[in-house]
């Protein structure tokens, strides 16, 4: 039988996704097959299988922490919002419709056994599947439909660890919240609970942590600190104002810029930027933020019209006209690709049904119904002058997400030619350059990740700066994550009871040796 673990959250952005990440890291060094498993997951990052699927970035992310490829199974609902009151509903990597929240509550038994079947074709596979929750199990208006929190827990019977971030303050308050609202059996499933996020000292919370397991039985299984670690993020909450994972950076030769628009999806494309060791990446929303950037970046929507509306509306588009007629080179990945056109004709994604774009590409996008979701090779095509003139000839890869078809003008020089799309070989050129070589764009994301690109890019923007390019092996992005996720899983194994989380995920029959964490030592 496969053994399972489930952790939940008091609230969204509590930290659970990294800390699955972390005990997929923790239950693969140990020596079992383990894999990530969430039965919904509501974001705008999202990634594409090798057979094509697409599914959360978030479980993408743990898999890779697992050392396993990442398999649609680990995600078969997906919620893409479009707008405030509308998503895209993908079911086992394919899109079935748009639905308003009210609709889909109602639809959500219809999934139950297909996620059933789905986890326990997974399962089969592996000794541990670590779940992951949503949100929080005490969302009491909803628990009548439930498929991602307790209603899962119960469908497997899986023991739960409650995680709760003290950052955001009222830590024990939201524990005792938390478990007051659960029903007595739901209640029962909780074996265990981590306070995430703490900065100083231990013994400081310790009369909390006595008062909080008295109160509610329930034993706080460790207390993991503020980790200063370079780790993907599962939705856009980070990118709000009062976040401060992308504020307070060093600042650093390089000053990339990346248009946060509201409805920004897979700004992941850009962590590999963020962990450069001459960049600094700044998010910004006006024009009084933009500064005068080495490079700006126009990131993917899943509301293209409508954050170009915005980029109207706010100024944005004047001030990054403007920025490239000052000589800043631009780059549009995916729907910011898109924007940098002349024209775009939707009447499928966003109500609208055409808008001037930015004009800085001489293309026209038209919109689809269709979605284009496939894994990628490639290569820039060659160029004499510009962004793009050191990075001629060398590979990438990426996946592509989009639901519209990009045309270029005559004689206007493609980003790339696409060599494999999934499993088949092609020869497709794809995105575009101006003519002076300033703009650039593409529909790949993850460019970024590859090593030689974009040292070769940064260096260009070096030199336009007067600064000597950085020489040797460049920095590899796919070995920093596996480093990130090592010094994940030794910092949970110090301040988790490692232990006691054994026990939880199966009352000591996992084969482990585990010494208490510090703090319960």
């Amino acid at each position: 039988m496969t053994l399972c673990v489930m952790l939940q959250g008091t609230a969204s952005d509590v930290g659970k996704s990294v800390l699955v990440a972390g005990l997929c890291r923790i239950l693969a060094q140990d020596g079992h097959k383990v894999a990530p498993f969430k039965a919904q997951n509501m974001a705008l990052n999202s990634g594409i299988t090798a057979s094509g699927d697409e599914m959360g970035r978030a479980q993408i992310f743990q898999a890779e922490a697992a050392g396993i490829a990442p398999d649609v199974r680990m995600n078969p609902v997906l919620l893409k919002p479009t707008s405030d009151r509308k998503s895209q509903v993908i079911v086992m990597g394919k899109v079935l419709c748009d639905m308003d929240a009210v609709t889909y509550h109602e639809f959500k038994p219809r999934l139950q056994a297909r996620i059933d079947e789905v986890y326990h074709s997974l399962a089969r596979e592996q000794d541990v599947i670590v779940l992951e929750g949503a949100g929080s199990p005490a969302e009491i208006n909803l628990r009548d439909r439930d498929i991602v929190n307790m209603g899962m827990a119960e469908l497997i019977d899986a023991p739960v660890i409650l995680v709760a971030d003290i950052d955001r303050g009222g830590v024990f308050a939201s524990i005792y919240g938390t478990l007051a609202l659960l029903p007595e059996a739901e209640r029962a499933r909780i074996k265990g609970v981590i306070i995430n996020k703490f900065r100083g000292d231990v013994a400081l919370l310790m009369p909390g942590i006595r008062q909080i397991e008295a109160l509610t039985a329930v034993p706080v299984i460790g207390v993991m600190p503020y980790l200063s670690l370079t780790l993907e993020d599962e939705d856009g909450v980070v990118l709000q104002p009062g976040s401060h994972k992308y504020r307070q950076q060093q600042t650093r030769d390089l000053d990339v810029v990346v248009v946060r628009v509201p409805h920004i999806s897979n700004f992941t494309d850009f962590n590999a930027l963020a962990a450069q060791p001459d960049v600094t990446l700044r998010y910004v929303n006006s024009p009084a933020e933009l500064g005068s950037p080495d490079l700006l970046i126009l990131p993917g929507s899943k509301n293209t019209l409508g954050d170009l509306a915005f980029l109207n509306q706010s100024g944005l588009s004047a001030a990054i006209i403007a920025a490239h007629g000052d000589g800043v080179p631009v780059i549009g990945i995916c729907g910011g690709f898109q924007m940098l056109g002349r024209r775009l004709i939707d009447g499928v994604e966003s109500g609208i049904d055409e808008m001037p774009g930015l004009g800085l590409l001489d293309c026209e996008t038209v919109f689809a119904r269709e979605k284009v979701t496939t894994q990628v090779q490639a290569t820039v095509v060659s160029q004499a002058h510009g962004l793009l003139a050191g990075c001629s000839g060398l590979a990438v890869e990426g996946y592509e997400i989009h639901m519209g078809e990009t045309e270029r003008a005559a004689g206007v020089t493609p980003f790339t030619r696409l060599s494999r799309r999934n499993r088949a070989e092609v020869s497709i050129e794809e995105g575009a350059i101006s003519q002076d070589g300033l703009v650039a764009g593409t529909y790949i994301h993850g460019i970024f990740d590859a090593p030689h690109f974009t040292r070769a890019l940064l260096n260009t923007l070096r030199q336009r700066k007067g600064l000597a390019p950085i020489e040797g092996e460049p920095f590899d992005y796919h070995a920093f994550k596996n480093e990130q996720f090592d010094k994940l899983a030794a910092a949970m194994r110090q301040h988790l009871d490692m232990t006691a989380i054994y026990r939880i995920i199966e009352r000591c029959e996992l084969p482990a040796c585990h010494e208490p964490c510090e703090e319960h030592a």
